[in-house]
């Protein structure tokens, strides 16, 4: 077996520097960073990252999450929250700057054709690779309609709308949409437990129950559910797709060093066939088959 072969992520991870183009700020010192990388931009999936160089006289850099890309265009988008000296830095960049970015990195999100409804669970900074795929599975042009349900305990980093989508089964409280994600054509709603206007008062796997416990058999059985956010949302994500006899692919968010599979500091338990295995979230994931995340999960 060749080198590339036993390595796939060989040969398709860019270093580059990239050039700010726009850097947006949000509530809650959250921010939206677009950078040109053509590089990049030409292999970036949805659930995939790039490792940031925050600033030159910070020597580590940060996994970011890509929200979006264009190939033709040649940009990259990525949504973080400031959280340590790094990202703060980061949250100083003004276009022209210029910033060293890795990546594509990592196993994107793999739609499943035989299961076809995509049911979305993003929770606050894991939102940004849902609303990636929710493009790319509108850009692929198939039958069946992604749906949404975003959660967050601070303001979103995205405008809000009124839905111009029915999503019939989610609690009445329940009002707002992204405007991003509905542009797209796909309906979703939110939730906070903070209070926030527009959205559901509870868990975001609260209305994604909901809304799977309104389904038929026969369409809950094309589902696949879609998630990414802090470890216990991904966990709660996991029960209920349990309890609904569900596959999950979910996207792990870790702490990383190389973020190229070298450092082994980011690995997770995984059972796989019954045994259990470490796996590095970087190249291995970010996204995993969640019952072998969370195998007891019930």
């Amino acid at each position: 077996m060749s080198s590339t072969a036993a390595r796939p992520h060989r040969g398709t991870i860019h270093s580059v520097t990239g050039e700010v183009l726009d850097q947006a700020s949000w509530p809650g010192e959250q921010y939206v960073l677009r950078l040109r990388a053509p590089e990049v931009a030409a292999r970036a999936r949805a659930g995939q990252f790039v490792h940031v160089q925050c600033a030159t006289h910070i020597p580590m850099r940060r996994p970011l999450s890509l929200l979006g890309a264009s190939a033709g265009e040649g940009w990259i988008d990525v949504l973080y929250k400031v959280h340590g000296t790094g990202l703060a830095a980061l949250a100083l960049a003004r276009p022209g700057d210029q910033i060293a970015v890795l990546g594509p990195i990592g196993q994107g999100f793999r739609p499943d054709a035989a299961r076809p409804q995509a049911v979305l669970i993003g929770g606050g900074v894991g939102i940004p690779p849902l609303v990636f795929l929710a493009r790319q599975l509108r850009a692929a042009g198939g039958a069946t309609v992604p749906v949404g349900f975003f959660g967050s305990e601070l303001p979103f980093p995205f405008a809000l709308s009124d839905p111009a989508l029915p999503l019939p089964g989610v609690p009445g409280d329940a009002t707002a949409s992204l405007a991003v994600v509905d542009g797209l054509g796909v309906p979703a709603r939110l939730a906070s437990r903070a209070g926030l206007a527009g959205c559901h008062d509870g868990f975001v796997t609260d209305l994604a129950r909901h809304w799977l416990a309104s389904l038929p058999p026969s369409r809950r059985d094309a589902v696949t559910i879609y998630a990414c956010g802090p470890e216990p949302m991904l966990r709660a994500t996991q029960r209920l797709a349990t309890a609904f006899g569900l596959p999950t692919q979910l996207c792990l968010e870790e702490y990383m060093a190389c973020a190229v599979g070298g450092c082994a500091g980011c690995v997770v338990p995984v059972v796989i066939g019954g045994k259990r295995a470490m796996k590095r979230v970087c190249v291995d994931g970010p996204v995993f088959d969640g019952s072998s995340v969370y195998p007891d999960a019930a």
